[in-house]
């Protein structure tokens, strides 16, 4: 089939498997697709963890499975070779006799590595990869970053004035909530891109001035684990409001903090906080960090080059005299005008 169409397909895979974002931890996100003569006949992605995986779904929903020895099995990411929660997909693919596979991208987890397509070659199927490999990996940037760099990949969010500023002064002992720079449209982008991600984190400053409640309360989904950088521990004000059942984790250097829910974490002071918190998401199985202030805490990531993209809300007023935001530098991939402010996403080069 000319590589126009096997790209065709696959982009069809990649709608799929968006579908699922922030569904499938620890797992990736899949999306397949099975083609007879040029036509969708059967689809599927990876609904959640522990459930079907893409290919089972897309197998499955062909109505006359007879078809599936003429036709073409497209998946974004390589078919798993092994027992987990679920059976191997390559012995469903095989036991289909589809004769065809096309895969996005390898697997590149300890678990299936190449193991998925040596399978299917050794049961006589061709198979082709690398179809959309870059935007195959995109979407699973979470998961590869995590098994191929053992740490969660860490995504920077913050608002910035048209002067730079990303906070007013404030008088001590200020407590007056946040000083909005976005709209409400970008509010709710927000809380989606947190039900993406495993965890979030602010600084203690944040915490104590705005009171973020840093779950997902605009759109549907679930809430990452929340996370406070502290360096006394002292989050009284913040716990108090925000109690809830669940598990607050605040990273300290103060041994005798203790309260509530909340889980202390103690670093070390003769290493950086940003390399100890992202061992601890890792050996805690969590793949994603989303960091939303503030200037402290984002400057002291960046600092280090522990970042993998940076999303910068840039507003059309100016504060004139308050709080420097941070100075960063990476490729511009995308850029979105908001009615009352301009988003501009980066990514890390350097790491």
């Amino acid at each position: 089939m000319p590589k126009k169409e096997d790209d065709k397909f696959m982009k069809r895979c990649l709608e799929l498997a968006g579908k699922a974002g922030g569904l499938t931890y620890p797992n990736p996100m899949v999306g397949a697709v099975v083609v007879y003569k040029g036509c969708i006949i059967g689809e599927g992605y990876h609904i959640k963890a522990g459930g079907p995986h893409a290919e089972v779904h897309a197998i499955g929903s062909v109505a006359e499975k007879s078809l599936l020895e003429s036709s073409t099995l497209y998946v974004s990411l390589e078919p798993c070779s092994h027992f987990g929660k679920t059976p191997p997909c390559t012995d469903l693919v095989i036991e289909s006799k589809i004769p065809r596979i096309v895969i996005g991208t390898i697997d590149t987890s300890g678990k299936v590595s190449g193991s998925g397509i040596k399978k299917l070659l050794s049961g006589g199927r061709e198979v082709i990869v690398g179809v959309l490999e870059e935007e195959c990996r995109w979407i699973n940037r979470r998961f590869f970053t995590f098994n191929e760099k053992r740490r969660p990949y860490i995504i920077l969010k913050w608002a910035q004035s048209a002067d730079g500023l990303i906070d007013l002064v404030r008088p001590a002992g200020s407590d007056t909530g946040p000083y909005w720079i976005t709209g409400k449209s970008e509010r709710v982008l927000v809380h989606k891109w947190r039900s993406q991600e495993q965890s979030i984190l602010v600084g203690a400053g944040t915490a104590r001035t705005d009171r973020p409640e840093l779950n997902v309360r605009d759109w549907a989904g679930n809430n990452p684990v929340r996370m406070i950088l502290s360096g006394s521990g002292r989050l009284d004000k913040y716990i108090t409001k925000n109690e809830t059942k669940e598990e607050i984790i605040s990273f300290t250097f103060n041994t005798k903090t203790t309260r509530g829910n909340t889980r202390m974490v103690l670093l070390e002071k003769n290493k950086p906080a940003s390399f100890q918190i992202a061992e601890f998401l890792y050996e805690n199985g969590i793949q994603s960090l989303f960091i939303e202030g503030g200037a402290q805490t984002l400057t002291h990531f960046i600092e280090t080059g522990l970042w993998d993209e940076a999303r910068i809300f840039r507003g059309t007023r100016n504060f004139v005299e308050g709080i420097k935001g941070p100075l960063i530098e990476g490729k511009i991939i995308q850029r979105s005008k908001y009615g009352t402010s301009t988003l501009e996403v980066l990514v890390n080069q350097m790491d």
